[in-house]
């Protein structure tokens, strides 16, 4: 099966290693650099799409949650997760995506992000354009392969550091050919996992790397009360949740979502993109 790192245990901190973000990390600066918004709209990527400013010693920045503040925003997000080599398991008929809880955001209006790989992209492309051209939706990057930018990260195998760059930008062609134009220049790496190393790859890329402040532990997962019950206890003002959009390994998301959605609108919650919540 394909390992969903936001699931399972840390990818622990430290320089030069593996650094997750599943443990609620301090409020991000949400400063956005304009220079990087131009440099996506010319990569053809929306030139309204926020950016974080690049961080120390250039590196990518990364984003974990709006600041604390009174407003009551959350953003829901998906990873839509395939890995380079699963196409012979999707031609035996497993299912990589997951067009109900698609129609259930639609149906209870809630706008989202997708993490999408590039991989994914090319095995449901008439999904890839649905969702990237519905505005409920933007479609961000979670790379081609959906190997790991740095090691141990759950099994994954790894990606050269040379081909990093590379192996973004072959997602967001992916995206493109699909016809997806809701697409914004933010991205998640496989499995959370990553390090400075990583982020010094991926600088020329021009993206602001997204993770997460509320793990739904949606993975693998069979109850989805309890991962329902997951994310309501931890979305606070500002949240950001990551969850999957992946049939075959998260098949309780859409009925999490249902109770999720209802739930955080009657304590005043309004659903957000990442976009907008990197503006707040």
């Amino acid at each position: 099966m394909a390992v969903f790192g936001a699931a399972l245990a840390g990818c622990g901190s430290g320089g030069g290693e593996p650094r997750g973000s599943l443990a609620a990390p301090p409020p991000a600066s949400a400063s956005v650099s304009a220079s990087a918004s131009a440099s996506a709209s010319a990569a053809g990527q929306p030139a309204a799409a926020p950016t974080l400013a690049a961080g120390p010693g250039g590196l990518t920045p990364v984003f974990e949650r709006a600041p604390a503040t009174r407003a009551k925003t959350v953003a829901l997000t998906f990873d839509a997760d395939m890995t380079a080599d699963q196409g012979p398991r999707a031609a035996r008929g497993e299912r990589f995506d997951n067009p109900a809880l698609i129609a259930s955001l639609r149906r209870l209006k809630v706008p989202a992000t997708v993490f999408m790989t590039g991989r994914w992209a090319e095995e449901y492309p008439d999904q890839a354009r649905s969702i990237g051209r519905d505005p409920l939706f933007e479609i961000a990057n979670h790379s081609y392969s959906h190997h790991a930018f740095t090691s141990p990260c759950y099994g994954l195998p790894a990606v050269d550091r040379q081909a990093m760059r590379t192996d973004v930008e072959r997602a967001f062609t992916a995206f493109r050919k699909a016809g997806a134009r809701n697409v914004v220049p933010y991205f998640r790496f496989p499995g959370g996992c990553y390090d400075d190393e990583a982020l010094r790859a991926l600088a020329p890329a021009k993206v602001t790397a997204v993770q997460w402040d509320v793990v739904s532990g949606d993975a693998f997962a069979r109850d989805g009360d309890a991962v329902a019950d997951q994310v309501l206890a931890g979305v606070r003002p500002g949240s950001l949740v990551v969850m999957h959009c992946t049939r075959s390994a998260a098949p309780v998301t859409e009925q999490a979502v249902r109770r999720i959605v209802p739930e955080l609108r009657e304590r005043g919650y309004r659903f957000v993109k990442v976009s907008e919540l990197l503006k707040s």
